[in-house]
């Protein structure tokens, strides 16, 4: 029998399958060849009991791609998920966030939350500083279902990775994209009674046989990992097509002149958010210690 990994806890992997949730425990050769079980794998189940509905993993699927963190595997996209208020966004988190799926090579969707809590203002801010950078945005309320069907749209026929720190209202989406959401994972945390470990941990909800979800814990901070400075203006996807108009090779688009992306910002075509972020990561890798 095939299925898809929808968690795993504590040793045991639940698999998603047409005929019901199975616990499964990973056979040994995966250990042996030093692979080990993601959410998301498509696996193939040995059944040991119909009616418990457990068994054992006996293959992993080859995979399209495999995320560090979240630690998933076959994801098609993420939906970085920000408030608008209440929290007020933080765009130095948000970009760091769009920074670490552009490095894992992961489309990125920006979904700003709490459409009913914002005045037109404050989204119009928003939707200046982000919509020119080559992400969809979407303005969406998760409590009044408001822009819900454009997430939707969005999700279809993918493995979708929901991202963004904790108390923006990512739980309340997936309630309200897939309402069994918390029957299922109190249904995994009475079988290994360990519910209150279980929001630690990514979790997948299909959605259809085709479209599925991956909750997984608020980060608070993301750090940029091992990249160089120099690597930095690739992250920012709206700068390309001014690099050409740059009097110099390599140009940092910081203090050099005749630089087209600085030209561009002073023209409103780049955003002054997503510059200022920029320029305070770029002065963070410089001074970033290496031992």
């Amino acid at each position: 029998m095939r299925g898809k990994i929808i968690k795993g806890i504590a040793g045991f992997y639940y698999v998603h399958t047409p005929a019901g949730l199975y616990e499964c425990k990973a056979k040994g050769i995966f250990r042996k060849d030093g692979m080990k079980p993601l959410v998301g794998d498509d696996v193939e189940v040995e059944v040991l009991d119909q009616v418990l509905l457990t068994g054992n993993i006996i293959r992993i699927l080859p995979r399209s791609n495999a995320l560090i963190r979240p630690a998933c595997a076959n994801v098609d996209q993420s939906l970085v998920i920000f408030a608008i208020v209440k929290p007020e966004p933080n765009y130095n988190l948000l970009d760091r966030f769009l920074i670490s799926m552009e490095r894992q090579k992961l489309p990125a969707v920006i979904c700003f939350n709490k459409k009913d809590l914002a005045s037109e203002k404050e989204q119009k801010e928003l939707c200046d500083a982000y919509s020119g950078c080559g992400y969809q945005v979407l303005f969406v309320s998760g409590i009044d279902g408001r822009g819900m069907e454009k997430i939707q749209s969005c999700l279809k026929g993918k493995t979708t990775v929901v991202a963004g720190p904790s108390g923006v209202g990512k739980s309340t989406i997936v309630n309200a994209l897939y309402p069994k959401a918390n029957m299922e994972t109190g249904e995994i945390s009475r079988k290994i009674e360990r519910g209150r470990h279980t929001t630690r941990h990514a979790q997948l909800f299909a959605l259809s046989d085709d479209t599925f979800i991956m909750d997984t814990p608020g980060f608070t901070s993301l750090t940029l990992g091992e990249m160089e400075k120099e690597q930095l203006k690739d992250f920012y996807p709206e700068f390309a097509q001014y690099e050409t108009e740059c009097r110099f090779g390599g140009c940092a688009h910081l203090s050099e002149p005749s630089c087209g992306v600085k030209e561009a910002l002073l023209r409103g075509e780049i955003s002054q958010v997503r510059y200022d972020n920029y320029s305070m990561l770029y002065e963070e890798l410089k001074n970033r210690k290496k031992y």
